[in-house]
């Protein structure tokens, strides 16, 4: 076969109507080949025939998409100096767009003997069992398409997994449950437009490998943290990935055939035509995509682990070694490696993933697991390290959401509001404090204002505004909402893991009665906390994120780390869909998007502005007086009053005037039993406007975007239900000026 020099870059097998490039990076190596495979996985070899600044390439004429490939790579096999180059294993393509085929748990995967975990290497040939990379067309239809471009502070974020929110759908056709063209089908659509969020955020959707432990016990890596290629889409959420022989499920769709996806028909790289798609169709509705992603581990895991990509070409480049026993990984994510952020190509192929999801397949944005891995510079986290300076620079990725979860599992790990001023953060603590608040655990109201106003304390002093704080009650890892409220302890049976795993201390409480009850006062309890969470969730400050089936009532039984659960465990079950729960979240929603006096854009500052006569915040005990300096330490106090006041949201329209919206009145109370509030109506809190009308209860689940609700006076004495918020808005002005 003819091979031409070609070029080092870019990486990766790179199509240009006429043939194809191929590079890759290894310091290590002393020669590479390309491996060419035909549908009936016949190998041809050749070598890459230059090497420029340890980038191998050369150039085949008339090899376009399609074709299947892989890498070998010869070296040095020297665990004890961190080298692992074993040509006998195929390795993957760390720039592959697409990637064919799935992992088949033989032997021949691993770079050492079974019966000897410490001898090797293991010499057993791996290509029969391990999937390709596969040449793609860069050729896409993308019209007109352009991103909604949603400003921070009016973003509603949904968290949701590919399979899970569509296998079980019944709108959605059997064929499409389980895919990328699933979750584009305009019933997937209408019920997140139905909603009002603005964009979806996708559990992992780059190629992952399931496990050889999950797989020998029946399990999944369903929710995907277990990453192999950077630049490809999982091939098991491509429709033209089921095999015909797969039989349907009990459930309709074929599910079945979605446990064999990534087979031979997807040989031609279409499940990236197929996430276009989805993003294209998304962007249509005004609903941008962020993308979860994991640039902190691999797949291949610690020194057991398989040989599928990194580790073969390079493995002491790649990944974070122990410097005084090179055989052994660094691990500050519970997963057995971490790469190795303190070398170029590795923040090359970070940086290239990024730029080419947001150019190439048009994403919006991106959430970084375990994003202080990503910052340790040696052992410490580095706020300043070298993957946030470059990220701060780039033209590109600058320039899209950029939304860390701050921690790790290494010592010094947890960094919440420590990241820099273009990242917004998912913040724990306020996860903690809403949590802690709502069950009526002792806590200061310090702590509950301070997360209900963007926490400030977190992200101002970094120059940051309310939309660094990504708002979340619940997330994929812990309880679903409806399991917050039914379950005092963990239920992880089904994980095989005698229960050890998740989270043990959840901040959570089962209303009385651990797991399904059919006590009708403990069901109404339950259904008014989960108001009470996704209230004060939409009416706070900063990016709410909403846990895709919170709003439908989801349950996992009881299980917080359903990450091995692809079964109806993790999956939407639409049957059992709470619908007064979902019109209640999408009306929350709706009363959010109304009212910039809930999304503001700058923090509050305790004083008037913008020639207002009051404050544009108040806090307030239950008899009507202002919060002194000792109740904000009362760790008893399970209520208060905060008044927001729409005239001074500190937000300007399209022309430059400051936009005023109506004032709001937020009585809380976390006590079980109902208590007397009244609205303030001294001097210094606009005694001239009198009238209000409730828009929100959560006791009685009723909203009302629009008003409708009961009018009251600030004189009147108002009894708030016992564990429930509710929401005033006024209605009066005086002598004909603006609500403030």
């Amino acid at each position: 076969m003819k091979i031409y020099p070609g070029y080092a870059y870019p990486l990766g097998a790179t199509y240009d109507g006429a043939g194809t490039n191929f590079a890759v990076f290894s310091e290590v190596a002393e020669r590479v080949e390309l491996c060419l495979f035909d549908q009936e996985g016949t190998e041809t070899r050749v070598d890459l025939p230059e090497v420029t600044a340890f980038c191998w390439h050369g150039y085949l004429p008339q090899v376009g998409p399609g074709q299947r490939y892989g890498f070998r790579a010869h070296g040095p096999w020297a665990p004890d100096r961190g080298h692992r180059c074993l040509p006998e294993k195929l390795l993957l393509d760390p720039y592959a767009k697409a990637i064919a085929g799935r992992v088949e748990w033989h032997e021949a995967m691993f770079s050492y003997p079974f019966a000897d975990p410490d001898g090797g290497p293991n010499r057993l040939d791996s290509a029969p069992y391990c999937p390709k990379s596969v040449v793609v067309t860069p050729y896409f239809d993308w019209a007109d398409d352009h991103s909604p471009r949603t400003p921070p502070h009016e973003t509603v974020i949904y968290e949701v997994h590919v399979k899970g929110f569509t296998v079980r759908h019944p709108e959605i056709p059997p064929e499409l449950r389980g895919t990328y063209a699933g979750l584009a089908h305009p019933a997937a659509i209408a019920h997140w437009k139905r909603l009002g969020v603005t964009a979806v955020e996708l559990m992992p959707v780059h190629q992952l490998i399931h496990d050889h432990r999950l797989v020998t016990h029946g399990l999944r890596n369903y929710w995907g943290y277990n990453s192999i290629g950077y630049l490809a889409p999982h091939n098991e959420y491509a429709t033209v990935a089921v095999r015909p022989e797969a039989g349907p499920s009990e459930h309709g769709g074929p599910a079945a055939g979605l446990l064999e996806r990534g087979g031979p028909a997807a040989a031609l790289g279409e499940q990236v035509q197929e996430f276009k798609q989805l993003v294209k169709a998304l962007h249509r509705e005004g609903i941008e995509v962020i993308l979860d992603v994991v640039y902190n581990h691999t797949a291949e895991g610690n020194h057991l682990g398989p040989t599928l990509c990194l580790k073969g070409l390079d493995n002491a480049a790649y990944y974070r070694l122990l410097p005084d026993q090179r055989r052994f990984y660094m691990d500050y994510t519970g997963t057995g490696n971490s790469l190795n952020m303190r070398h170029p190509h590795v923040l090359q192929l970070i940086m290239d993933s990024l730029r080419y999801w947001v150019k190439e397949m048009h994403v919006d944005g991106f959430r970084f697991d375990l994003a202080a891995t990503l910052a340790r510079e040696l052992h410490d986290v580095d706020r300043l390290s070298a993957f946030f300076d470059i990220i701060q620079q780039d033209p590109v990725v600058s320039q899209v959401k950029l939304i860390a979860e701050p921690w790790d599992v290494g010592e010094g790990g947890y960094q919440v509001g420590n990241f820099p001023p273009l990242w917004s953060e998912w913040n724990g603590k306020y996860r903690d404090t809403v949590r802690d608040y709502w069950r009526g655990e002792n806590q200061t109201l310090g702590d509950f204002a301070n997360r209900f106003t963007g926490s400030s304390d977190l992200y101002a002093v970094t120059g940051r505004v309310p939309s660094a704080s990504i708002n979340f009650v619940t997330a994929h890892d812990g309880f679903t909402l409806a399991d917050l409220v039914a379950y005092n302890d963990k239920h992880n049976e089904a994980n095989l893991e005698e229960n050890r795993d998740g989270e043990s201390h959840n901040r959570s409480w089962n209303c009385g009665v651990e797991g399904p009850t059919d006590d009708p006062e403990v069901r109404s309890l339950r259904r008014r906390q989960q108001r009470n969470f996704l209230a004060t969730l939409m009416l706070s400050q900063g990016i709410p994120m909403l846990l895709g089936g919170d709003e439908i009532g989801r349950t996992q039984r009881g299980n917080n780390n359903a990450y091995c659960q692809d079964d109806e465990v993790s999956w939407f079950d639409w049957e059992a869909a709470d619908e007064e729960l979902l019109a209640f979240t999408a009306e929350l929603i709706a009363l959010r998007r109304m009212h910039p006096v809930f999304r503001r854009r700058r923090w509050f500052l305790g004083r008037p502005i913008h020639g207002a006569e009051v404050k544009d915040i108040g806090w307030f005990k239950p008899d009507g007086g202002e919060m002194g300096e000792g109740d904000w330490h009362e760790g008893l106090a399970k209520s208060l009053g905060v008044f927001l006041n729409g005239g001074a949201i500190q937000t300007v329209d399209g022309r430059g005037e400051p936009v005023v919206d109506s004032s709001f009145y937020i009585a809380f109370n976390a006590f079980e039993q109902p208590l007397a509030f009244r609205i303030p109506d001294g001097a210094d809190w606009g005694r001239r406007w009198r009238r209000w009308i409730t828009v929100l209860d959560t006791a009685s689940g009723e909203v009302h975007a629009d008003g409708g609700g009961q009018e009251v006076a600030s004189s009147e004495e108002i009894q708030i239900a016992g564990r429930s918020l509710r929401v005033f808005r006024r209605l009066q002005t005086a002598r004909g000026k603006k609500p403030q």
